[in-house]
This record gives structure tokens, C-alpha cells and sequence, in this order.
């Protein structure tokens, strides 16, 4: 009697499952899955030679190497100072961490073509802080360089927001119980702090190189889009769309999204991995 009660209120848990599961998987279906599977559908239509004849095409490949290397460059730069931003916002008290802690998530609410205005304005030969860096030699705006501080921007959240609740469970007491057992700073670092905070950093890596290869609006604008220099993948889809290069458009797509995949992969096995630890 006691079984059969039970297993009802475990059925009973959820009411309603059947109904919400397939309202749940329609919708996925509808938004995702179905514009999705457009993309090799269309392109299957130009055949496998047009297909690696475009994705390979040197203006094409170019554009693979800026996307792919400035969004890796941004990635590094986020995952060094943002977790140095993520350790003193959460083991430091000083006045205005609350308003700084605040301002983290302001790339996420700000429209990013906003964004990308503001720091081509900034960082233009004649902005200000593009000036004195070009009368140093340094050009930001219409360059590589640009681009990177974009994705850097846009991409920081995301190392400092994975990061925080896992610094935040790590104990001071471990670190003491290493330092009272005789281990310098540099060892509680390398040995404590850095296996413990590895996994979520990774994660947190992931995050932003995936956002920075996606990312169009606030790139378009500081990049220049010069083709073979600061052309990113992003915008030569638009720029084929807008010559009624569909099935072209779509090949690149294709590429994009397979790299998609790879990269949601990656992000899910290494919070697998994440909560492994963390359970052990």
C-alpha cells in the first residue's frame, strides 16, 4: 500500500507533464529546430563543389581567421582579468562594489550596436582615448585590434558571472588548513585555488569565445569591414544576403553553426565536468 502511494506522488509531482513536455518540445521545434534545419536543407541545393568552392573562397576563409582570432584574443584577455575582477568583487568589501558588481551585467542590457557606436566614438583616430594611442602608433578603430576590445567587452560577463558562485563556495578554511600545513601563497594558488576554480573558468571561457564568434552589432561598426583585414563571418553573411546570395549565405551559415555545435558541446561537457568535481 505504502509503494503505491508513494509511486503516486511521485507521478504527481509535476501535473501536467505530458501537456507541458509536448507544448515544450512543439515550441523548440518551431523557434529552433525547424529554422535550423533550413540552413543544410538550403544549401544542399548548390550542390558539394559550389559548397566548398564558397566556404573555402580566400575572402571567406580570411574572414574564418579574424572571427576566430580576435574572439580567441578576447576570450584570453576576459579570462585573465576577468577572474581578477571576480576574486575582488567577492573575497574584497570596499566602497561601490555593489554599483561595480552591478555595471558587470551592462553589457548583457546594452543594445550592442549602442555599443559598438560608443567605442568607435571612443576609440577613433580622433576619440579619446583613439588619439593619444595613435600619436603612440597604436590604431584601435577600423582594426584587429578594435574588434578585440568589442569582443572583450561584450564577452567579460560571462567569465566574471560563472566564476563568482564558485569563489564564493570556496572556504577560507581550506586555504588556511593548506597555509597552516606549511604551503606558500604561490603553492595554495597552484595547488588549492586553481583545480578548484578551473573547471568554471574553462566554462567561463567557453562562454565568451562563443559569444564573440557570433557577435555582429557591436563589432560591424569599429571593425571597418575591410575585406581581407577586419572582416568578420558574421557580417559577410549579411553582406551576401543583401546581394541576394542566399544559398552562398547559408554555406557560411553552415559553418558557423557546425562550429556552433562544437562549441555547445565543449560548454556543456565541461559543466559535466564542473559539477562532477563539485559533487566530489
Amino acid at each position: 500500500m505504502s509503494t503505491v502511494v508513494s509511486q503516486t506522488r511521485r507521478r504527481s509531482v509535476l501535473p501536467g507533464f505530458r501537456v507541458t513536455m509536448g507544448f515544450t518540445l512543439a515550441y523548440l521545434a518551431l523557434i529552433v529546430l525547424i529554422p535550423l534545419a533550413g540552413l543544410p536543407l538550403r544549401t544542399a541545393s548548390i550542390g558539394w563543389s559550389t559548397f566548398w568552392a564558397t566556404v573555402l573562397d580566400p575572402r571567406v576563409v580570411a574572414s574564418y581567421e579574424v572571427t576566430l582570432l580576435t574572439a580567441f584574443a578576447a576570450a584570453c584577455i576576459n579570462g585573465l582579468f576577468g577572474l581578477l575582477a571576480a576574486w575582488v568583487l567577492v573575497r574584497y568589501p570596499f566602497p561601490g562594489r555593489t554599483l561595480i558588481d552591478a555595471l558587470i551585467d551592462l553589457p548583457f542590457a546594452l543594445p550592442t550596436a549602442v555599443a559598438g557606436i560608443t567605442l568607435t566614438t571612443i576609440y577613433a583616430p580622433n576619440g579619446i582615448l583613439g588619439a593619444p594611442l595613435a600619436r603612440l602608433g597604436i590604431p584601435v578603430a577600423f582594426s584587429r585590434a578594435g574588434i578585440t576590445v568589442a569582443l572583450v567587452f561584450i564577452g567579460l560577463p560571462f567569465i566574471i558571472r560563472t566564476l563568482q558562485p564558485v569563489i564564493e563556495d570556496l572556504d577560507l578554511e581550506v586555504e588556511e588548513a593548506a597555509a597552516s600545513l606549511g604551503a606558500s601563497r604561490w603553492q595554495v594558488i597552484r595547488q588549492v585555488i586553481v583545480p578548484y576554480l578551473a573547471p568554471a573558468w574553462l566554462t567561463g571561457f567557453a562562454l565568451s569565445f562563443a559569444r564573440g564568434i557570433g557577435e555582429y552589432g557591436s563589432v560591424v561598426f569599429i571593425s571597418g569591414n575591410m575585406p581581407m583585414r577586419t572582416e568578420i563571418t558574421p557580417l559577410l553573411i549579411i553582406t551576401k544576403l543583401e546581394q541576394y546570395q542566399y544559398a552562398e549565405a547559408t554555406a557560411v551559415a553552415v559553418v558557423m553553426l557546425a562550429l556552433s555545435f562544437v562549441l555547445l558541446l565543449t560548454i556543456n561537457a565541461l559543466q559535466g565536468w564542473s559539477s562532477s568535481r563539485v559533487a566530489r
